[in-house]
């Protein structure tokens, strides 16, 4: 299955914080880094990454 990665909007192009996010089924969501496709990813539940999305806006 291919994925399809959204980069978040505050990710800038060749910055340091490039964060990309897919959705493969509705109960996981996957996190990686822009700059790096091909390596880690964490596997997060939906509702563990709307509890993270509002702490990691503020930084």
């Amino acid at each position: 299955m291919k994925l399809e990665w959204i980069k978040s909007s505050y990710s800038t192009g060749d910055g340091p914080d490039c964060v990309e996010v897919a959705t493969p089924d509705p109960d996981h969501v996957l996190v990686r880094d822009s700059k790096n496709p091909t390596g880690p990813r964490l596997t997060l539940t939906p509702t563990a990454w709307a509890n993270f999305l509002p702490y990691a806006s503020q930084r």
